[in-house]
């Protein structure tokens, strides 16, 4: 009887740990699409001289060209490509070794931070392997350079009103809201006793020749945040980092938040997201359907596992905006979107029941491992944050939201009227631009 019990109490835990073990989910990763930003550059050459005319005083100098890929950029980056590539060969998405057309797909704004960018991340990932870096031969693709007459073209009284609900109502009474934060970076940027001009100034609305808004004064100090977050990403001598009054990363990001004003009151406008990422959005969402769909896919993007777009935090401004997706990482004010930072859609499927599930995040460097160069690993994590909403569940791979409910949420915001072909066949970069 003794024996009987035992062999009854062996076989029933034995059962149940067998039915525990089966009925834990299994998810196998089956896509990613992911959109980049650029990483570390100079300020643009346009910015420069807002910014020297705005402070009345010269900026630090940089060994790369305005608005280029540093070598610190293209490292940072590269490290976080490795990162990507090592996690993804351990969810069986690739495979070990160089990959194929199958695994892996590059799609680079025109410009020669984002292909530089996209070349960092690919050898990152797969080192000694020389990834195609596809790009388009025009210098506006469609997918990331859209707004202007003809194309998205932008109502000028539509912006004017969203900016001003975006600030409050009034650009004037913005400004003295925000002045504790305009206080602190003039301290930083601006000669004690000296002329200081874009600081003195009241904003004013004013429209671009391509149609989109733009505020001045405001623009100039976010350009100034900016450039501050890049000399310190950079890991220029401290003495050289916001003229030498920043120290540490708490220091910059407490110097970032007109940046994130800015961006609230043109970029992040749901009416400016639609006409600018509509196009993109309809891209990813075709791309998240390969495999799943039986009908054929019109004007889809190349069907492979790993499908890197690399382009600018405009693009990614409109794509959180069209899902209503923030975030707060680190040091970083609201929404920032830090260089080489990328939103990433993730396709996972449940094995036992065939269903589907897509995982939206950002992910990104924190502003020391960008300027310390530090390896991504699980002691040094990548910031991640992720976007949930009801029927979303937190699993053992992240959390994941039902794949028809994803991909509704991803299309309820574009604008059908902007879609057109998009050709990903225009040129592929035959020689490698890394700094």
């Amino acid at each position: 009887m003794k024996k009987s019990t035992r062999h009854l109490y062996f076989a029933a835990l034995f059962g149940v740990i067998t039915f525990s073990v089966q009925a834990a989910p299994h998810y196998v990763l089956e896509k990613v699409v992911e959109v980049s930003r650029h990483g570390v550059r100079p300020p643009t050459a346009g910015n420069r001289k807002e910014m020297e005319t705005g402070s009345g005083r010269p900026w630090a100098s940089w060994l790369t060209a305005d608005g280029q890929l540093t070598g610190h950029g293209y490292s940072a980056a590269w490290l976080k490509g490795q990162y990507e590539g090592n996690n993804y060969r351990q969810s069986g998405l690739i495979g070990a070794g160089c990959p194929t057309p199958r695994e892996i797909f590059v799609w680079a704004s025109p410009l020669q931070r984002t292909r530089a960018t996209a070349e960092a991340l690919t050898d990152g990932a797969f080192p000694g392997c020389g990834i195609p870096i596809h790009h388009s031969a025009e210098k506006n693709d469609p997918l990331f350079q859209n707004q202007g007459p003809g194309i998205a073209t932008l109502d000028e009284e539509t912006q004017r009103k969203g900016a001003l609900a975006a600030l409050g109502g009034s650009l004037s009474a913005a400004q003295k809201r925000l002045q504790p934060e305009i206080s602190l970076l003039k301290q930083a940027v601006c000669l004690p006793g000296a002329p200081c001009p874009v600081f003195d100034q009241p904003w004013k609305i004013k429209f671009a020749s391509d149609g989109r808004i733009m505020i001045t004064g405001l623009d100039t100090l976010a350009a100034m945040a900016e450039t501050l977050r890049l000399e310190w990403s950079d890991n220029k001598p401290l003495n050289q980092v916001a003229f030498g009054h920043a120290t540490s990363a708490a220091q910059i990001g407490k110097l970032m938040p007109l940046l994130t004003i800015k961006y609230d009151a043109t970029n992040d406008q749901p009416y400016v997201a639609r006409r600018g990422g509509s196009l993109l959005m309809d891209q990813i969402a075709k791309a998240l359907q390969q495999g799943v769909t039986v009908r054929p896919l019109q004007d889809a993007p190349p069907d492979t596992r790993w499908l890197l777009f690399v382009a600018h935090d405009v693009n990614i401004a409109f794509l959180r905006t069209l899902l209503n997706f923030s975030w707060q990482q680190g040091e970083y004010p609201r929404g920032t979107v830090q260089p080489a930072g990328s939103l990433v859609f993730e396709r996972w499927q449940e094995i036992q029941s065939g269903k589907r599930f897509i995982r939206i995040l950002f992910r990104g460097q924190s502003l020391d491992q960008i300027r310390l160069l530090t390896p991504v690993s699980d002691q040094h994590p990548l910031l991640e944050s992720e976007l949930t909403f009801s029927g979303c569940e937190k699993t053992d791979v992240g959390t994941l939201c039902p794949y028809d409910s994803a991909l509704a949420r991803l299309r309820q915001h574009i604008d059908p009227s902007l879609i057109q072909p998009v050709s990903y066949q225009d040129q592929l970069a035959t020689s490698r631009e890394t700094p």
